[in-house]
């Protein structure tokens, strides 16, 4: 299948001096929820800029929906729908009319049976007739998204769409973006919520200093680069760890009372099952193990920290 955002050789270099983008190479699928990370500063702003045609590259190319967004521009951008961080939105517009307006600047004919769909399906038809002045951030939000949605673009980009949102809203939001995934819509985010990227992405793209050093499959990405850690709670406290336990690489914790064990999610190096056996063996003998498994937080840290 075609992706429907293929980004070739792509690279930004500011009048000032300063690269942005170096040779970004990406591809975004039809259809999936694509979270882009990276550090303040990393061009995730750019990236967006340029494939949204708000920021002209130096090099490289661009096509959205097998549109170039240089050389067929107004097709590229109708396809394309950008929900900005920074909420700007006429504060003393209804949200009716600020959404239709936004579909009129497309060049879309007015359709208050799609507007009313987007309005139910965002919650936000209660309030169609409220100013934009009276919204809680939350509200305004969601308004954003439904100027985003309202020409009917394949493509939507969130950046950072919960900053400055509740916990309950949070999740309410997370419910959207996956419902606007099942009608179709590929959404390409960005936020510093890890945990949302980890409960809603397919993908995961890391940026950094301008380079995209990673882009995975979500669960693999955590598969191969994510760690467990096993950690016993001994009824004895120890002063060093057994020889016979020698080859698991195990590791005494608060005084003696318990033993660590880490090891790679992508394969055991001994498995939990020998170790247990083992230890039995050894006589050691214990209350309580815990589990704990890498999230995609700490993934990220650790990509980040490796680069100069």
């Amino acid at each position: 299948m075609q992706p429907i955002i293929s980004v070739s050789n792509l690279s930004k270099t500011y009048a000032t001096g300063f690269r942005a983008l170096k040779n970004i190479n990406l591809d975004i699928n039809r259809g999936e929820i694509f979270a882009l990370l990276g550090p303040n500063g990393a061009g995730k702003t750019t990236l967006i800029g340029i494939i949204c045609g708000i920021v002209n590259p130096s090099e490289g190319k661009v096509t959205a929906d097998g549109h170039d967004i240089i050389r067929d521009y107004r097709q590229a951008r109708s396809r394309i729908g950008l929900v900005p961080q920074e909420l700007t939105t006429d504060a003393f517009e209804t949200v009716w009319a600020t959404v239709s307006f936004s579909r009129g600047l497309f060049g879309k004919k007015a359709d208050p049976a799609y507007v009313e769909k987007i309005l139910r399906d965002l919650s936000l038809w209660d309030k169609k007739d409220s100013k934009l002045i009276t919204l809680s951030g939350g509200m305004k939000r969601r308004v954003m998204i439904a100027k985003a949605l309202s020409h009917e673009p394949q493509i939507l980009f969130l950046d950072e769409p919960t900053a400055g949102v509740d916990v309950e809203l949070r999740r309410d939001m997370w419910e959207v973006v996956r419902s606007l995934r099942d009608t179709g819509v590929t959404i390409i985010l960005t936020t510093h919520y890890i945990e949302e990227a980890e409960e809603m992405a397919d993908r995961v793209g890391v940026i950094s200093h301008g380079e995209i050093i990673l882009v995975e499959d979500k669960a693999e990405l955590m598969r191969k680069l994510g760690r467990k850690q096993l950690r016993l709670q001994l009824l004895n406290p120890l002063d060093a760890v057994p020889a016979s336990l020698g080859t698991y690489g195990m590791e005494l914790a608060d005084g003696g009372r318990e033993l660590v064990y880490t090891y790679d999610t992508a394969g055991e190096r001994t498995g939990i099952t020998s170790l247990l056996q083992d230890l039995n063996e050894s006589g050691i003998r214990f209350k309580d193990l815990q589990t704990h498994q890498s999230s995609l937080e700490e993934i990220f840290v650790s990509l980040v920290r490796k680069q100069p």
